[in-house]
């Protein structure tokens, strides 16, 4: 269990891209993925495309700008394409969050939200992290 009192399970890995439409015949035809799911999101400050695929038991999601002053469009111009975040699944958000920050970690407190699809999330600020980008989130489904 890592030193806390729950488990983090890997939930998913957000994928940078700039079109899906252009991604997603890679990771359906090649890697033999399943489309689970596609929307948009257009809530202020996170303004993406998202695309859900499964391959075997991992899930990937292609994250694609849904205009030029999206986030994700700051990123892809900043960093590039690829790896965006890892996110990490916990049963409870909220005493996660009271876990990591007793033990130092920093989150990215405007992240905390519910997506379009019910997961609750919050990214941890890469600080805390070596520099990569985490989420954690939880499923009321939990």
């Amino acid at each position: 269990m890592g030193g806390t009192e729950f488990e983090y399970v890997l939930d998913h890995v957000g994928i940078a891209v700039r079109s899906i439409d252009d991604a997603l015949p890679f990771y359906l035809n090649v890697l033999n993925g399943v489309l689970e799911d596609r929307y948009t999101s257009d809530t202020p400050g996170v303004e993406v495309h998202v695309a859900v695929v499964r391959t075997n038991d991992k899930v990937i999601e292609l994250l694609a700008p849904t205009n030029k002053n999206s986030p994700m469009a700051r990123f892809i111009k900043q960093r590039g394409k690829g790896v965006h975040h890892i996110a990490y699944r916990v049963d409870d958000l909220d005493k996660a969050i009271l876990v990591a920050s007793k033990n130092g970690v920093r989150f990215l407190e405007d992240t905390l939200r519910t997506n379009p699809r019910g997961r609750r999330l919050i990214y941890v600020n890469p600080v805390s992290t070596d520099g990569t980008l985490i989420e954690v989130c939880s499923y009321s489904n939990n």
